[in-house]
Order: C-alpha cells, then structure tokens, then sequence
C-alpha cells in the first residue's frame, strides 16, 4: 500500500468506526426504556396490585400450585426471568462468536423481548400469570441481546477509547429513559384529561416501552458490521462452548476473578434498580407520581454521573473509581433502610445519591472487562460476563423477597442489599487488572 493510500485509509476507518459507535449508543437508547418505565417504575407496583387482587383471603397467591405472597409474587418472577436467561445466553454467545452473525441474532432478541413488552398493554383485572411470563420474557430477550450488544464494543473501540464509548452508551440510555420518562409522567398524572383510567395509563406507558424498543432498535441495525465467519457445526452447542469457555476463563484466573466481583455487586445494583419503587410504594407509602419523578431523578443525575465517572477514570482508573462507586452504594442503601415513612423529600436525595453512582458503575465494568476478554472471544466471554450480570441476579431479589415473606418488612428487605456492595468492594479490591489484562494478550491502558 502506499503512503497516500494509507493515509486515504486511515480516516475512512476511523469515521466508519465512529458510525458504528453512534449506531452502538442507539441499542441503549433502545431498550433502556424497559429497564426505567418497566422494570423500575410501573411494573412492580402495578403486578403486585394485580397479584393482590388475586390473592386468596391470607393475601397468598399460587402459581404453578405453589403458595406465594402477593407482595413477594415480582421479586420471585424478576428471579425466574434470570435463570431462564441463564439457560439461553450461552447458545447465543457460541453461536455469535462461531458464525460472526451477531446482527441477526441482537435483531430476533430485541424484538421478542420489545413484543413481549407491548403485549403488557393487556395486564388487567387478576392477570397476574400472564404479567409474569411477559416479564420473564422480555428479561431473558433483553439479557441476550445485551450480549450481543457488549460484544461489539472491543470490536468498535480501541482500547485507549473503551471507558469513553462505554460511558456514553449508558449516558444515552438514561437520557433515553428520561425523556420517555416525562412523557409516561404526564400521561399518569394528567390521564384524567386524557380520558383513560388510572391502570389504563400504566398500562399504555408499559406498552410504549416495547414499541421504543423495537423502532429505535433499527439504528443499531442498520450502522453496526457483523465480521463474518465461516459457519461452525459447534454453534450448535452452545452449552458445550460455555464449558470450553470456563476452561479457557481457568487460564486467565485474574478475568475469573472480576467476574465473580462483578456477579456479587452487580447483583446488588440490579435488586435495586428492580425493587426500589416497591419499597418506595409498599413501606414508605409514596404515591406513583412521587415514585415516577424520584426515578426521573435518578436517570437524569445517571447521565451526568456515567459521563462523570468515564472522566474519572482517565485520571484514577477504571477499577478504583468502581470502588469509589462501590463505597458509595454502600452508604445510600445504608442510609435507605431508616427512611421516614411518607417523606417524599429524604426518597428524592437517596435517588439523587443512586443516580449519580448507577450509570458509571455499569459503564466502567463492561469497559473494565472489555481488557480483559481474549481476543476473537468477544461474544463468547461476554456471554459469560452476562450470566455473571444475571447468575446470581436472582439471589438479590430472592433475598429481597424472602426477607419481606419472613419479617413482612420491605425495610428489612432492602436493607439486606448492603452486603452485595460489603462482599463485591472486597472481591474487585484483591484483583490484580494490569496483570490480567496483560494474561489475556492485550495492550495495557496507561490508567486502568
């Protein structure tokens, strides 16, 4: 090649790279949306009143012939929806990595998952069996195509950039469930003049989240470039290349090592994100509307708090601006369990002290982890690093739910979360990541 086409080369990569990132934010302004409208704000209540209403008159309801109290019924299905996830996350993962088809694969996950989630348009009366396999659905598709989605960012980024672009994916995510947000805030609380009913509008806002997802969906699809692969009879199994994956993760124990730090805090963040509009309605007595601003709070402070912390991380690392965030998780929950009850103010600050910690500690580990994936096993490790995201994220809300069926305190439940934070600081502290990335045969970052 020569020097002229050479230089030609350059910036057309480099602004073809850059198309694909812009593409790469739209999956989180895509289905971010479920994670705030739906899982964070109106399903949990809205479920629990529907499994109230089919209660039986010691207030238990009983899927499958097993007797669950109402108050418990979301916690336990947000729990089921992650070991289906489980299950079905490493077929996808070998199958993306064997064949390089990670486009049609993101496309079939999103779009399950975005029906599934517009299909809650028709939770009603006592349809609390149906409110659950929607949710078990739309979180399994959801945990999939993440993914695929985290897959590409080592493919899209060089290492020098992962921090920033990871940043700014979860920044586009919370502004994404900011603005639909707003728009689900007035609805709710004008939907008088709308003329629909209270439970309709919760319903349209569950029901508008799919269709986000779904058309915003398309950007992702149509920007980022699958990197072919000859077809491989073992995409077949997946469960075979999980296997193969954790022997491989054996030679590189360092990676093993953040993954199970990541699984235990991780899972604390997730517990949160799920279970804190059921603590705010159920033991501190906030109305809907309260609860809708306080989560609008929340996204809006994660923006400037993933883009914060990605600038942080420049100066300090990313691992110990995570265990920054760690110590700071620590203290809001802490504080979260002496809450007064119908104080709507003191729920606005610990949301404030959520917000400004939840999206950089996301964006920093998938980032973080990033270094420390083999090249050309990008789909595969991720594969694991979601299950670590959702392996053990059926613990959290199991504790949460157990916690609450044996005391009948919500504050008793959401104070057990502490310990994920506790446990998960220790774990990432021992972790030696200039070592671990160099293990896995990458160049190291200057700060990392």
């Amino acid at each position: 090649m020569s020097t002229d086409t050479a230089r030609t080369a350059a910036p057309d990569e480099s602004a073809q790279r850059r198309r694909e990132q812009r593409g790469w934010y739209f999956y989180d302004w895509a289905c971010s949306v479920y994670s705030t409208s739906v899982l964070t704000v109106f399903l949990g209540p809205y479920l629990t009143e529907i499994a109230k209403s089919a209660a039986d008159p010691d207030g238990y309801v009983h899927p499958l012939g097993i007797p669950v109290r109402a108050g418990s019924y979301f916690a336990y299905t947000v729990s089921a929806s992650v070991v289906v996830s489980i299950l079905v996350m490493p077929l996808a993962g070998a199958a993306a990595d064997r064949t390089g088809r990670k486009k049609p694969l993101l496309a079939a996950a999103a779009y399950l998952g975005a029906a599934a989630t517009a299909g809650m348009f028709f939770l009603d009366g006592d349809r609390y069996l149906l409110g659950g396999l929607l949710l078990i659905v739309a979180n399994a598709s959801l945990a999939v195509s993440m993914v695929l989605y985290n897959a590409y960012l080592p493919q899209i980024a060089p290492p020098e950039e992962r921090d920033a672009v990871s940043s700014r994916g979860w920044a586009f995510g919370y502004a994404s469930g900011a603005l639909v947000l707003m728009a689900n805030l007035v609805l709710f609380l004008a939907h008088d003049s709308f003329g629909v009913s209270e439970s309709t509008a919760v319903r349209i806002c569950l029901a508008s989240a799919g269709v986000w997802w779904g058309a915003f969906t398309l950007v992702p699809l149509r920007r980022l470039r699958d990197r072919r692969k000859e077809p491989s009879a073992a995409a077949a199994h997946g469960w075979g290349q999980l296997a193969a994956t954790v022997r491989d993760m054996r030679r590189h124990p360092h990676t093993l090592a953040f993954l199970l730090a990541y699984l235990v805090y991780n899972d604390g963040v997730q517990t949160v994100i799920s279970q804190a509009s059921v603590y705010g309605s159920e033991e501190l007595g906030l109305d809907q509307s309260t609860l809708i601003v306080a989560v609008l709070l929340v996204q809006v402070l994660a923006v400037v708090g993933a883009l914060a912390m990605g600038r942080m991380a420049r100066t300090y690392g990313a691992k110990r601006t995570i265990l920054g965030s760690l110590a700071a998780w620590t203290v809001t929950i802490g504080a979260g369990f002496f809450l007064p009850a119908g104080a709507p103010a003191w729920f606005f600050v610990l949301a404030a002290g959520i917000g400004l910690v939840l999206g950089g500690t996301q964006a920093l580990s998938r980032s973080l982890f990033s270094h420390l994936v083999p090249p050309g096993k990008e789909a595969e490790y991720f594969s694991a690093y979601e299950i670590s995201d959702r392996g053990m994220a059926w613990l959290g809300p199991l504790i949460f739910g157990l916690t609450y069926q044996l005391t009948g305190s919500y504050r008793d439940a959401i104070g057990s979360l502490v310990a994920f934070f506790v446990i998960g600081f220790a774990l990432l502290a021992r972790v030696p990541v200039r070592r671990a990335v160099r293990d896995a045969g990458n160049p190291v970052p200057d700060r990392i």
